[in-house]
C-alpha cells in the first residue's frame, strides 16, 4: 500500500499537498481517500496531528451535499453522548464494518465465479448439442416424432 498522503493545515484553512506542492480541497482529498490512499494531516503551526478532524470536515461536506448522511437522532446522540460513542466507535463499529467490507468482497467474488460457471455450462451445452446433431434424425424416433423438424414414422401395415 502507499505511503499515506501527507497534508499541512495552514491556519487561513488551506491545505497543502506535499507531495504535489499544490493546495487541495476538501473534495480533492475525499477522491484520495476514496481512490484507496490514506492521509495524514498536521496543523503547520503546532505540527499537531489534525487529521480526524478534517476527516470529519470531509464526511460532513458530503452530507451536505447530499442533504443527509447521518440522521438526525444519531447526530444527536453523538453529540449528547460523545465520549461514549467514541470508544463505541473504536472498539465496535470500526470492527464490525471490517468484516461488513471482508464478507461484501467474498460474496461478490463467490457471486462472479457463479456468473462464470453458469456462463461455461451454456457453453458446454451449446458445444454438446453440436455434437448431437448428426444424431438428430435417431433421436427423434425416440419422441414418437412429435418434433417439427422430423417426419412421422411409416405406418408398417
Amino acid at each position: 500500500m502507499a505511503d499515506p498522503l501527507k497534508l499541512k493545515k495552514y491556519t487561513n484553512r488551506r491545505l497543502y499537498d506535499t507531495e504535489r506542492s499544490v493546495y487541495v480541497t476538501l473534495s480533492e482529498i475525499s477522491e484520495v481517500i476514496k481512490a484507496g490512499r490514506r492521509v495524514e494531516v498536521v496543523d503547520a503551526k503546532t505540527s499537531e496531528d489534525v487529521t480526524a478532524f478534517i476527516l470529519t470536515q470531509i464526511i460532513l461536506e458530503e452530507g451536505r451535499n447530499h442533504h443527509s448522511f447521518l440522521p438526525i437522532p444519531f447526530l444527536h446522540m453523538i453529540i449528547q453522548y460523545g465520549n461514549l460513542l467514541s470508544e463505541f466507535f473504536e472498539k465496535y463499529l470500526l470492527k464490525t464494518f471490517q468484516v461488513y467490507l471482508i464478507q461484501k468482497e467474498s460474496f461478490d467474488s463467490q457471486f462472479m465465479r457463479w456468473i462464470e460457471v453458469g456462463a461455461d455450462f451454456s457453453q458446454m451445452a451449446q458445444k454438446t448439442a453440436e455434437r448431437f446433431k448428426p444424431f438428430q434424425s435417431f433421436l427423434n424416433g425416440f419422441s414418437g416424432g412429435k418434433n417439427s423438424d422430423s417426419e412421422p414414422p411409416e405406418n408398417p401395415a
